[in-house]
């Protein structure tokens, strides 16, 4: 993790509305760690960078790429509705094939990443259109929610190869419901490395009842993503002390 390049970030979040101290409390510790990208929450920190409304200054190896244009995969990209949604980047040295091979075997993200305790495949073959997985994240307790284990079922919609990915599915556990969560995934050859790029939108009840903390720790999540398949790649291709 030492090697880690600063990333680029890029989140677009509403104004919370306000309400009572103790829901808001629940639903911050709640989504602390049930993000649809990963349950890497659990030890993930909002980003330095973000701001009480919601934005994030763009600053590192990735400053500028994808800001103000939501990302897409043949044409689809993240809900448009969505009031939760975040967008960052990074460049990873290591090759495209390392990356997206790490990325796309689904069945050995706990292997690099910490959060995820159990992962199946539901098909067989190729990752690719239509492939569905099912995963799990514990959920510590909070005021308003027990502690549970978090279910998601992610389903790949669009896919080009060693271009871009994105899936979609719900995240349910007990007294916790994500209804959507929307992912996208682009991945660029750069000078340096492959710059690689996501966004993801949520909607449920729960994550709109304060969109500006979903947001921003939906945000921890997806660079604690980037961070581990960032060291996880450059680690694998022996390019981690550069």
């Amino acid at each position: 993790m030492s090697s880690t390049r600063s990333t680029t970030v890029r989140s677009v979040g509403p104004r919370s509305p306000r309400g009572t101290g103790v829901r808001r409390a629940g639903v911050r510790a709640a989504l602390l760690s049930v993000p649809l990208v990963v349950g890497v929450l659990a030890t993930a920190t909002v980003p330095a960078a973000a701001t009480a409304s919601g934005t994030a200054a763009a600053t590192g190896a990735g400053a500028g790429f994808g800001s103000g244009k939501s990302l897409t995969c043949r044409g689809e990209g993240v809900d448009p509705k969505a009031v939760v949604r975040y967008k960052t980047s990074t460049v990873i040295d290591a090759p495209l094939s390392t990356i997206w091979k790490l990325q796309t075997d689904v069945e050995r993200w706990p292997s690099w990443q910490a959060g995820v305790e159990t992962m199946e495949r539901l098909d067989h073959g190729p990752f690719r259109k239509g492939s569905s997985f099912r995963w799990t994240t514990p959920v510590p307790v909070t005021p308003s929610t027990p502690a549970t284990t978090l279910e998601i079922t992610s389903t790949v919609k669009q896919l080009k190869r060693k271009s871009c990915i994105r899936w979609e599915g719900p995240a349910i556990g007990e007294g916790l419901r994500i209804d959507n969560g929307v992912h996208v995934w682009n991945f660029t050859k750069v000078k340096g490395g492959v710059l690689v790029q996501t966004e993801e939108t949520h909607v449920g009840a729960q994550s709109e009842a304060d969109p500006q903390t979903a947001t921003e720790l939906l945000g921890g999540g997806l660079e604690a993503w980037l961070r581990e398949l960032k060291a996880a790649a450059e680690a694998r291709a022996g390019t981690a002390s550069r």
